[in-house]
């Protein structure tokens, strides 16, 4: 978590629910049955385990982004129907 805030330049907030596919599922049929009245009501409950706030040098984040579009760019190249 911590390197994708660093590699997104942004803020990261881990849920304290690891189980998030089975809640949005939950919230989603809550809201279909009235139980909640919105997604505003639904964010109030939503709760962090950790924060992860990005420390990488700008410099570093660019270097490490640029490696990692030639990366998907070599894969593309090997891909048989891509049309380049």
């Amino acid at each position: 978590m911590q390197f994708q805030a660093d590699i997104l330049g942004t803020p990261i907030r881990r849920a304290a629910i690891s189980e998030t596919t089975a809640l949005g599922a939950a919230y989603l049929a809550g809201l279909a049955v009235g139980f909640w009245n919105s997604l505003a009501e639904i964010k109030k409950t939503a709760k962090a385990r950790d924060a992860f706030n990005p420390q990488m040098d700008a410099a570093v984040r660019a270097d490490l982004y640029a490696g990692w579009q030639r990366a998907v760019h070599a894969t593309i190249q090997f891909h048989p129907n891509e049309n380049n």
